[in-house]
This record gives C-alpha cells, sequence and structure tokens, in this order.
C-alpha cells in the first residue's frame, strides 16, 4: 500500500483495477510449471509441486482429475500466483508502467483515463495469448485513485483509506457476531469477535483511520449492549442483572420494562452504566482504537 501511496505522490491520479476472471481456477499447469523451471532446479520439488497441483478433487464421491487452476486456501497458493504472474510483472517493468501486485490483485497507475483504457486493452491481450489467462472486462475499469480498490484499500488526498466494500464486510461480520441467533454465552460471544477485531485491524490498521476507529468503537459496543439485552430476554432478568451490576433499582426497572426495542434500549443511560465500557473491557472485548494506536505507535 505505501508503494502505490509513493506513486500517487508523484502524480498519477487515475487507476486500472484489473480483475482476472477466476484466476486460481484457470492457471495453466504446462505455463506454471515452465515459469517454476526457471527458478527450481531440484527436479525432486518440480514433481511434488506437479502431483499436488494435478491431486485432483472428490465431489459427492466422484473423483475428477484437475487439468488446471491452482489449489485456493493452501500455503503454496499465493507463491505459486506470484510465479505465475510474474512474467507479467516483467513486462509492465519493460513498458515503465508504475504497478502494484500482491497475488493476483493489481493496480496500474496512470496519468489519464485515456491511458489507462490503452494500458488495459493492452495488458489483457498479454494475459489472453502469453498467460492463458482472462480479464473480467465487467469488473476491471480506469477509475480515479479515490475510486480505485485495491486489496480492501482506496487513496484520498493521498491517504490510504477502507474501501467502502471493506467497511461493508466488515459490519456485516460484526452483526454476525453478535446476532441473537448464535446461541453461545456472551463470554464466547465477546471471544469470537474480539478475536475478529483483532486481525482485522491488525491488517486494516495501516490505514488513516483513528477516528473511524473510534466511531466504529461506540457502533460495536452498541451492538455487543444489544446483544446482552437480548440474552436476558424477560424483564425479571434484565432488572435483576442491571441491579448485579451497579444500577439503581429505579432505574433498572425503568429500563427492565420498557416498550423500547433492543437497538434503542442499548444506549439508555441506564444500559450504558451496567454495561459500560470498563465492564465490556473486563470481559474481554477488545478496541479497534486501542489496536490502531498500538500499531501506529510502535514504527
Amino acid at each position: 500500500m505505501k508503494q502505490v501511496q509513493g506513486i500517487i505522490k508523484t502524480g498519477r491520479r487515475y487507476a486500472i483495477d484489473v480483475d482476472l476472471s477466476k484466476f486460481f481456477d484457470r492457471v495453466n499447469h504446462d505455463l506454471l510449471m515452465t515459469h517454476l523451471g526457471y527458478q527450481v532446479k531440484d527436479k525432486r520439488v518440480l514433481r511434488l509441486i506437479k502431483r499436488y497441483l494435478r491431486a485432483g478433487v472428490i465431489d459427492n464421491q466422484f473423483y475428477s482429475e484437475t487439468r488446471e487452476g491452482v489449489p485456493q486456501g493452501g500455503p503454496l497458493s499465493p507463491l505459486l500466483a506470484n510465479i505465475m504472474l510474474d512474467p507479467l510483472d516483467k513486462e509492465l517493468e519493460k513498458r515503465g508502467h508504475q504497478f502494484a501486485r500482491y497475488a493476483d490483485d493489481f493496480t496500474i497507475l496512470v496519468n489519464s483515463p485515456r491511458a489507462g483504457e490503452r494500458v488495459l486493452r493492452s495488458i489483457s491481450r498479454y494475459l489472453s495469448h502469453r498467460l492463458k489467462l482472462i480479464v473480467n472486462t465487467v469488473k476491471s475499469h480506469v477509475v480515479k485513485v479515490s475510486e480505485s480498490k485495491f486489496l480492501g484499500f482506496t487513496f484520498k488526498a493521498g491517504r490510504i483509506q477502507w474501501h467502502p466494500k471493506t467497511l461493508l464486510k466488515f459490519k456485516q461480520q460484526v452483526r454476525r457476531l453478535t446476532n441473537r441467533n448464535w446461541g453461545v454465552s456472551m463470554r464466547y460471544q465477546l471471544f469470537k469477535l474480539s478475536q475478529y477485531l483483532r486481525g482485522w485491524i491488525n491488517y486494516f490498521g495501516i490505514a488513516s483511520g483513528y477516528q473511524r476507529c473510534v466511531d466504529l468503537d461506540h457502533w460495536i459496543r452498541r451492538r455487543v449492549r444489544m446483544a446482552y439485552w437480548r440474552q436476558w430476554r424477560k424483564p425479571r432478568t434484565k432488572v435483576r442483572n442491571l441491579m448485579r451490576l451497579g444500577v439503581h433499582v429505579q432505574a433498572a426497572v425503568a429500563c427492565g420494562i420498557t416498550s423500547k426495542g433492543p437497538w434503542r434500549s442499548a444506549k439508555t443511560p441506564g444500559i450504558n452504566q451496567a454495561l459500560s465500557l470498563d465492564y465490556l473491557k473486563s470481559e474481554g472485548l477488545y478496541s479497534l482504537r486501542d489496536g490502531w494506536i498500538a500499531l501506529h505507535h510502535s514504527k
């Protein structure tokens, strides 16, 4: 991401977002083994990789041999993707293009939309003829860098930001992890939620997003309070738990018998007092803000 940011600072204001159609399913084995042969001289290793590629799959108890593609999710997949696309890197460098790539996700930075369209057509032909890969023409386009998407990020005024789709996926996952229909204890729910939050900020924390982390923390805590409120269910249970957590009896009763829904209730003073920031932290809830600060202050 820092590499792309550096290119943008040189004046490139447009990005070619290239989407390779079903890349991992369409990697040509013969081409991949040829490229591997240039870099790996141990024939035993090459034979093992060839067997790995052609191991086949079992679907509905029927075995079928894989004649193309790379298994996704394995530790070798990103490495093999890099080897397969290494000729593309060399071609782009030879043509003098400014670009960044990780596995099959890459972007090329250009000066104008016209130049971008020309480069996109040219690179699409190269990928098709030389590497037997197909560019998804619907998802590949030339856009302003502020509208581009690379590895879940975009760029605003030269700063690394989260892409709107990244935030949308994040919120969808948090909603799933705080869903009332999960049927697990709140402590386990908080453990799984915090596990996700920690991993997310460790990857996306490179962005300039301190205030967004603060805002998301507020939203997440409200989701968690709502989850507690739903788990307590009956008014009597709600009142008893609120009092146990330090809420005065009158305020606890007022909260417990309210006709407000869980989301609105999660914002009331009584519930915020009982399920305070300190209490939620003591129960294991992770803070995006704290994670972001730790990442940026450690540099």
